[in-house]
């Protein structure tokens, strides 16, 4: 294909960068690009308040994930040939820090609500989606509460309503950007609370379903089993294995616990370099406030040596509102923070509560994670050496990942 010579006034670099994009993209990213000249030098504006203006990403061109399109069948299915993608070898928006880049890169994000039945969202929030595409990923994945439902006087169009809020400031921007999107169902999004031998927020649980089904809102994943979706599934994204169970309560039932033995049991999850499982609730608690049963797993040590069994890596999760990245036996244990309202102190220790995002970089060959988490009230990255080497949570101690025990 013929490279093509642009001028627009800018220095000899860009107009080698232009004519590499032209002969890539054909053509299809020229107006991004010139916009993105423009955007550069107010990037950093009024973004260190704690409400920060919401800045459009800098990256001029649409990043493509590397990640396949969904597959139709709903088991067994394997997925489609990945294509290769040229990666920047450090990517992230302009002006904060920019991790190097594994070979797989994951952003994290979760607990992304405000108030009960709200349609809209902080501006910490927006700006964390308007950032993402600047950091290139691979995969979304979400710990739960993407919108604040868990409540009977809501009514089914008010808990649709905030479905459509939800689409519109996070999961709109995250489609454009061709970004594939794996979550797990948070107690605000669809609690699987049982109450005279029916769900007690049925409503929220319809609601979510009809929304994740729908083929308008794509989450442009690889499914291997989708028969439980939104509520459990698997999918896998460039050699991982995901498996995603229905954490909204403390108590998986048993039957899903069967599923789920035998989905990390299966080929597709064994012959993966690397698995990953997540869940709205932990299995060891942080958070002050969050301490109380109810507020993390049931039977935690049981579940744990279930994923350890299948040399599954890390588990994510959300709920406690505060950030800790842990181990504990084989397993390692990523508590997302909370990116919405509501940061909580940690149960050890006396860090400020604050808002984060969490980008994973992935090595395959030696299954190494390198954890790069940003404050979202003062885009400073978190220093994991400040937090508490270790948390006693009221079911077992948990360690800092990076603390040898």
């Amino acid at each position: 294909m013929p490279c093509y010579k642009i001028r627009l006034q800018l220095d000899q670099q860009l107009d080698i960068e232009f004519c590499m994009a032209i002969k890539r993209r054909q053509l299809l990213i020229l107006g991004g690009l010139a916009i993105g000249g423009g955007l550069g030098g107010a990037a950093m504006s009024g973004i260190l308040s704690r409400k920060p203006d919401v800045i459009a990403p800098t990256t001029p061109q649409t990043p493509v994930a590397n990640n396949p399109q969904p597959i139709a069948s709903a088991k067994n299915a394997t997925p489609n040939v990945t294509q290769s993608v040229t990666r920047s070898p450090n990517p992230a928006p302009k002006g904060l820090f920019a991790p190097a880049r594994g070979d797989v890169r994951i952003v994290v994000i979760s607990d992304l609500n405000s108030a009960y039945g709200s349609t809209d969202y902080i501006d910490q929030v927006k700006q964390a989606i308007a950032f993402v595409p600047d950091w290139e990923p691979d995969l979304v994945l979400c710990g739960g509460d993407m919108v604040a439902g868990q409540s009977n006087s809501l009514s089914a169009t008010e808990i649709e309503a905030m479905w459509q809020g939800f689409d519109k400031y996070i999961a709109a921007p995250i489609r454009k950007a061709k970004l594939p999107f794996g979550f797990t169902i948070g107690n605000h999004d669809a609690s699987g609370s049982i109450s005279g031998g029916q769900y007690a927020f049925e409503s929220d649980r319809n609601v979510a379903k009809k929304y994740w089904n729908d083929p308008k809102h794509d989450a442009n994943l690889s499914f291997v089993d989708r028969a439980g979706f939104p509520f459990y599934y698997t999918f896998q994204s460039n050699d991982i294995f995901f498996l995603v169970w229905d954490a909204s309560t403390a108590n998986i039932p048993s039957e899903q616990l069967k599923w789920a033995e035998k989905s990390l049991a299966s080929e597709a999850a064994q012959s993966a370099k690397l698995r990953i499982a997540i869940g709205h609730l932990p299995l060891y608690a942080v958070a002050k406030g969050r301490e109380t049963s109810g507020n993390y797993l049931d039977e935690a040590d049981r579940l744990r040596a279930l994923l350890e069994k299948y040399k599954v890596h890390t588990y994510i999760s959300g709920h406690h509102h505060a950030y800790y990245p842990a181990h504990k036996g084989k397993l390692e244990l990523l508590h997302a923070g909370v990116l919405g309202d509501g940061p909580r102190r940690l149960l050890s220790g006396d860090i400020t509560p604050n808002r984060t995002i969490t980008i994973i970089d992935i090595k395959l060959a030696n299954s190494k994670t390198i954890y790069t988490t940003y404050d979202m009230d003062t885009l400073k990255v978190v220093d994991q050496s400040t937090l508490p080497k270790y948390i006693d949570s009221p079911n077992g101690r948990i360690t800092r990942r990076d603390v040898k025990i």
